[in-house]
C-alpha cells in the first residue's frame, strides 16, 4: 500500500500472560498493550506471551490480535538475556542488545512505530499528545505518570482480586482520579478557548456543564463518531471532537466583544474536562480504559450504590466510546461497554481557582534540597557511613589521544569545555571501576545519559557485560551509534525507567 514503510528492524514485544477472568487478561499492562496494539492496527512487532505459572485462556488471546501479528507462546526462561533483567512489557532490537522495558516506554514506541510504518495515520501520532510529550516523563519524577503507569493498575487488579471474596474497597487512586476529572484544564492556548467559552456562556445566558447530562444527549454515542452539534455543544465538546474528527475549530470571523476581550484572566471561566489529560484524546486515556472498565464492572455488579459517587468518571467512560475505533478496539479486545445511568455532578462543591491547581508534574518536595553535602547527611540518618578521603591516585588518566574517536565524550554532542570536564570526571570513576572489576563481571551504568562512563568502560573491559540504562530514548540512541562505530559487543542498551530493571550486576555507577 502507497505510504506505508516497512521496517527494517526486527522487535519482538513481550507481555507477561498469567491468566484471564471474566474476560480481564491479567496483568492489566498487557490488556493495555493489546488494545493500543489494535487501536493502532499495528502489525509489525512479533508478539512473545511469557507465561507466568499456570496460564489459561491463551486461544482467547490470540483471537485479540490480527492474524497478520506473529504470535509466540514462551516461558521466562526462553526470554532474551538481556530482557530477563527487566519487568514486561518489552521491546527488543535484534540482535537482542537495545531494549525499552515498562509500560509507557513501550506503549509511546508502539505509537512512534506505528506512525514510521504509516505516516498517514496521523491521528495515532496524536496520542503522543502536545509536543509528544503524554506519559514521557519517567514514574520517579512524574506523579502522573505513576498514576497511570503504575498505581491505578496495580489497584484495579487487587481491586478485582478482592471483589472475587468479598465486597472490595474503593482505591484510593480512582478517588484521586476522579477528583482530578475535577480540576480546571490548562492548554498551550487556554486564554484564547477561555474567552471563547466565556462569550458562549453570555450568549447563552447560563453556564454550560459538560459533565451533567450533556454528554449523553449532544453527543450520540454510535460506533462511528458523529460530528458534534456546534450551535449547541460545549467549547470544549466542540474543539476535541473536531480534532478528532479532523475538522479544526473555525476562526471566529471578528474580534470577540469588548468585554470578553478586556476580562481579567483570573475572571474567566476555567475548562473542563473531556479526556482525562484535558481537551484531547491521548495515550493517557487508552492506558486507563481498560483499567477503568473492568472497575465499573465490579462497581455496576456488587457496588452499585458507590456509582454516584464517580460521576466524572462515568462521564468520560460514556464520552470516550465516541473516539472513532474505540468501540472496534473495545470489541476485539473482549471488552463489553456498559450502559451507564446519568449521574449528577455535586454542584455545592466549589471549583478550585485555575491558579491554585498545580500541574502534576509540578508538585514537587518543597523540602528538597540537592547536593552532595544534603545528600550524604540523609545516607547518614539511614544509619549508612560517609568517609570522604582524597582520591587515592590523583595523577593518573586515560590516554585520551591514543583511545578511539567514538570512545570520547567529544562524540556525545557537547562542548569542548565541557567535553574536557567530562574527561575528568571520567578518570575518576574509569579508574575506581577498573580497579575493582574482574573478568565476567556485570557492570551497570544508571542514568547513563549519552553513555560516556558506560562505553568507556565496555572498551577498556570487554571481558565485562556493561549495561547503560536510561529513560530518554534518544540519549541511548546516540549511545548506541557511538558503540557500533566502536563494534563493541559486551554492551546493553535498555530504555527504562531504574525500578524496572530487576537484574543482578557486580558494579554500578
Amino acid at each position: 500500500m502507497k505510504g506505508i514503510k516497512k521496517s527494517l528492524t526486527e522487535e519482538y514485544l513481550y507481555l507477561d500472560f498469567s491468566y484471564q477472568k471474566e474476560g480481564c487478561i491479567f496483568p492489566l499492562h498487557t490488556s493495555i498493550t493489546l488494545f493500543l496494539l489494535s487501536y493502532c492496527d499495528c502489525k509489525i512487532f512479533k508478539v512473545c506471551l511469557v507465561l507466568t505459572g499456570e496460564s489459561t485462556g491463551i486461544s482467547l488471546l490470540k483471537s485479540v490480535l490480527s492474524e497478520d501479528v506473529e504470535i509466540q507462546i514462551i516461558s521466562r526462561q526462553e526470554l532474551p538475556p538481556i530482557v530477563q533483567s527487566c519487568c514486561l512489557p518489552a521491546v527488543v532490537e535484534r540482535p537482542d542488545n537495545f531494549c525499552r522495558a515498562g509500560l509507557a516506554v513501550v506503549l509511546r514506541h508502539i505509537i512512534q512505530k506505528s506512525y514510521e510504518a504509516d505516516p498517514s495515520k496521523k491521528e495515532i501520532l496524536e496520542l503522543l499528545g502536545f509536543k509528544k510529550t503524554c506519559l514521557k516523563a519517567c514514574a520517579e519524577v512524574s506523579q502522573w505518570t505513576r498514576l497511570c503507569e503504575l498505581t491505578i493498575p496495580l489497584a484495579i487488579e487487587n481491586f478485582l482480586k478482592e471483589s472475587s471474596d468479598q465486597p472490595p474497597a474503593i482505591p484510593a487512586e480512582i478517588l484521586e482520579l476522579e477528583k482530578k476529572l475535577s480540576e480546571p484544564v490548562r492548554v498551550h492556548n487556554d486564554d484564547k478557548l477561555r474567552r471563547q467559552k466565556l462569550k458562549q456562556q453570555k450568549a447563552a445566558g447560563v453556564r454550560p456543564s459538560l459533565s451533567k447530562e450533556e454528554t449523553k444527549s449532544k453527543v450520540h454515542r454510535q460506533e462511528t463518531s458523529e460530528e458534534v452539534d456546534s450551535s449547541s455543544a460545549s467549547l470544549e465538546l466542540r474543539v476535541a471532537f473536531s480534532k478528532l474528527t479532523v475538522h479544526e475549530e473555525p476562526a471566529p470571523a471578528n474580534r470577540e466583544p469588548a468585554h470578553v476581550r478586556k476580562t481579567k484572566a483570573s475572571d474567566l471561566p476555567p475548562l473542563d474536562h473531556v479526556f482525562v489529560e484535558g481537551l484531547y484524546f491521548t495515550l493517557a486515556d487508552i492506558v486507563l480504559l481498560p483499567c477503568i472498565h473492568h472497575f465499573l464492572v465490579i462497581i455496576c455488579k456488587k457496588l452499585s450504590e458507590k456509582l454516584v459517587e464517580f460521576p466524572l468518571l462515568a462521564a468520560w467512560y460514556q464520552r470516550i466510546q465516541e473516539v472513532p475505533r474505540v468501540k472496534t478496539t473495545a470489541s476485539q479486545c473482549g471488552i463489553q461497554f456498559l450502559n451507564l445511568p446519568e449521574l449528577q455532578t455535586t454542584s455545592n462543591e466549589q471549583q478550585p481557582s485555575l491558579d491554585e491547581v498545580p500541574c502534576v508534574e509540578e508538585q514537587n518536595d518543597p523540602s528538597f534540597i540537592g547536593g552532595p553535602r544534603p545528600t550524604m547527611t540523609k545516607l547518614m540518618e539511614k544509619g549508612i557511613e560517609v568517609m570522604f578521603s582524597p582520591h587515592p591516585c590523583p595523577t593518573w588518566t586515560l590516554d585520551w589521544d591514543a583511545l578511539p574517536a567514538a570512545v570520547s565524550p567529544k562524540e556525545g554532542k557537547m562542548s569542548s569545555d565541557r567535553a574536557l570536564r567530562k574527561q575528568q570526571q571520567l578518570n575518576n570513576l574509569v579508574y575506581v571501576v577498573t580497579n575493582q572489576a574482574k573478568p565476567g563481571d556485570r557492570i551497570v551504568d544508571f542514568c547513563s545519559g549519552g553513555g560516556h562512563v558506560g562505553i568507556v568502560l565496555a572498551h577498556m573491559l570487554p571481558s565485562c557485560q556493561v549495561t547503560l540504562i536510561e529513560n530518554k530514548e534518544l540519549s541511548l540512541i546516540r549511545a548506541k551509534k557511538r558503540s557500533d562505530e566502536l563494534g563493541l559487543s559486551n554492551i546493553w542498551f535498555i530504555q527504562a525507567n531504574m525500578e524496572y530493571f530487576t537484574g543482578t550486576f557486580n558494579i554500578g555507577d
